[in-house]
C-alpha cells in the first residue's frame, strides 16, 4: 500500500477533479504489475495496473489488488473498476481509504463481495485519506480546500526595504511554492497584490510542464485593475477570473462550480487574514526566510474588525529545510 501511495502522489496536481489514485498487482509475494490515474477521462489506477501486468506476461487471475481508493462501481468517462476487477478474476482487493463521495461510499464493497472477491478495507487509511483531502472536501462540500502560503522574513513581513531585492526566500523555497502552484487548480491573489506586484501566477516546476496554467484569480473590491497587467494581458488571460465586491463564500462556491477542488492563496496579509476570520482556509504553507526586514507588509495582517476572538491552532504535518529557508505545512485545528 506504501508503493500504491507513492504512485498516486506522482500524479498530485493532474488528475482534478478526480482523486489520486495508485495500484499494485501481487502475486505470491511479487509484484507484477503497477498503475497510477494519470488524468481525468483516462484509464483509472486498476486499469493501468493490470495492462502492466498483461504487457509484462503475467496472468492477474488469482493476484491481490492493493489500491488507495476503493474502486469505483459506476460508468463515467470510464467503465466501472469493479467489472474489470471481477472479470479478471482478482482473487483479493487490499483498500486504502473508502471513497467519501456519499452517493459511491462502500458500494464498490458490496458488489466485489457478490462476485466473489475477498476484501481487506481501511489498510494505512489515514494515508491515504489525507493524500485526497481537497478531493474529500470538494466532493463533500462543492467547495475547494484552501491553502494560505506566505513567503515571510523571521519577522513576520513580506517585504524588504525599498530597493532591495523584492525576492524574500532561496531560489529553492521559490521552486518548492511553484510545486505548491502545480498542485493546485487555482491561485488568488487579491486586487492590491495584483496591482503593486503585477505577478504572473504562472506555474514554473519542470514536473508540471505539460499541465495547464491553474486558474488565476483576482478578488477585487471594486478598484481599477490595471488591463496591462500579466493576468489581464497574456498568453493565458483566459485563465483569469475577476470577482470585485463578491464575498469570500461566494468566490469558493463559484470555484467549485468549476471543477476548482484545490485553491491556493497568495494574496498578501490582508487576504490571508480575510481567509481566517471568515474559517474558509483549512490549511497553510509557510517559508520563512532568515532575514529580519522590519517593513509594514505582514503575512497576516488582520484589521480592527477582524479581530480575532480565540487564537487558531495549527497542525504541522510536514516542515523542511529548503535551501537556507524554513518551510512548514500545517493543517487548520477546528474546534
Amino acid at each position: 500500500m506504501s508503493e500504491a501511495l507513492a504512485l498516486a502522489q506522482k500524479a498530485k496536481g493532474f488528475t482534478s477533479p478526480n482523486p489520486c489514485v495508485g495500484a499494485i498487482l501481487v502475486r505470491d509475494q511479487v509484484i507484477i504489475g503497477k498503475g497510477e490515474h494519470r488524468k481525468a477521462g483516462t484509464p483509472h489506477a486498476e486499469v493501468m495496473a493490470v495492462r502492466d501486468a498483461v504487457r509484462k506476461g503475467h496472468s492477474v487471475q488469482g493476484s491481490t489488488l492493493y489500491v488507495t481508493l476503493e474502486p469505483c462501481c459506476t460508468h463515467g468517462k470510464t467503465p466501472p473498476c469493479t467489472n474489470l476487477i471481477i472479470q479478471e478474476k482478482i482473487k483479493r482487493v487490499v483498500v486504502g481509504a473508502t471513497d467519501p463521495n456519499p452517493d459511491h461510499s462502500g458500494k464498490a464493497f458490496k458488489i466485489l463481495k457478490k462476485g466473489g472477491v475477498t476484501l481487506t478495507v481501511g489498510v494505512l487509511k489515514e494515508d491515504c485519506s489525507f493524500l485526497n483531502r481537497d478531493f474529500n472536501h470538494w466532493i463533500t462540500t462543492g467547495t475547494p480546500w484552501v491553502t494560505l502560503k506566505a513567503a515571510m522574513s523571521y519577522d513576520g513581513r513580506i517585504t524588504r526595504p525599498s530597493g532591495e531585492s523584492s525576492w524574500l526566500t532561496s531560489a529553492a523555497a521559490q521552486e518548492k511554492g511553484h510545486e505548491l502552484r502545480g498542485e493546485s487548480d487555482a491561485i488568488l491573489i487579491g486586487g492590491e497584490t495584483l496591482r503593486k506586484d503585477n505577478p504572473s501566477l504562472t506555474v514554473r516546476h519542470p514536473a508540471f510542464k505539460r499541465k495547464n496554467q491553474p486558474w488565476r484569480v483576482v478578488v477585487s473590491h471594486g478598484g481599477k485593475l490595471p488591463s496591462s497587467s500579466h493576468l489581464l494581458s497574456d498568453l493565458n488571460r483566459d485563465r483569469t477570473l475577476v470577482y470585485q465586491n463578491k464575498s469570500l463564500s461566494h468566490i469558493l462556491k463559484d470555484l467549485g462550480n468549476k471543477g476548482v477542488m484545490n485553491l491556493l492563496v497568495e494574496g498578501g496579509g490582508k487576504v490571508h487574514a480575510s481567509f481566517l476570520t471568515e474559517k474558509l482556509a483549512h490549511e497553510i504553507a509557510l517559508f520563512w526566510a532568515p532575514i529580519v526586514t522590519g517593513t509594514e507588509a505582514l503575512g497576516f495582517s488582520f484589521s480592527q474588525e477582524q479581530a480575532l476572538t480565540e487564537s487558531i491552532h495549527l497542525k504541522p504535518w510536514w516542515t523542511a529545510m529548503i535551501g537556507s529557508d524554513l518551510c512548514v505545512r500545517a493543517l487548520i485545528k477546528r474546534t
